[in-house]
């Protein structure tokens, strides 16, 4: 009886082993790692930010809270200009929490009405990327003389 018995839980044991491996390869057939997908809801996600002069540098913040059961995670955050620098949380947002992406616009140089478009990149279902966008009226410096036509 002993002597059934050992093959027995050798065999159990390979099976549990050989069924972990085929986890182990379908996880990474998936890119190494499920990938933990959950949702974003965008408290604010376009901003109307009046009139500032030019040369000013406006702050901004963009708030939103992960909407689903997974940790959320910013992957990047891209400006389609050099004339706007994001930041965003680096840490993972659990599930019901609120974050922030915050940024800076350099008015300088930049005239009249700007429209400005940041990608932000993240663990969410779907396409996995947002836009987040703002608009503001670059007004002439007070005092500054107007070009010769």
């Amino acid at each position: 009886m002993r002597s059934l018995f050992i093959p027995l839980i050798a065999l159990f044991l390979t099976g549990c082993e050989s069924a972990d491996s085929k986890t182990a390869k379908q996880v990474a057939d998936t890119g190494g790692a499920e990938k933990l997908f959950t949702s974003i809801q965008w408290i604010d996600s376009v901003k109307q930010m009046g009139k500032i002069s030019e040369g000013q540098k406006l702050s901004l913040s963009f708030r939103f809270r992960n909407s689903g059961n997974k940790p959320l995670i910013i992957e990047s955050v891209e400006p389609t200009c050099g004339c706007t620098i994001a930041d965003y949380p680096k840490e993972p947002i659990a599930p019901g929490v609120e974050g922030e992406i915050t940024g800076s616009f350099n008015s300088e140089g930049r005239e009249g009405l700007q429209h400005k478009t940041m990608t932000v990149k993240a663990n969410t279902e779907g396409s996995g990327q947002h836009e987040i966008t703002f608009e503001v009226d670059v007004q002439k410096k007070p005092g500054a003389a107007e070009a010769p036509q």
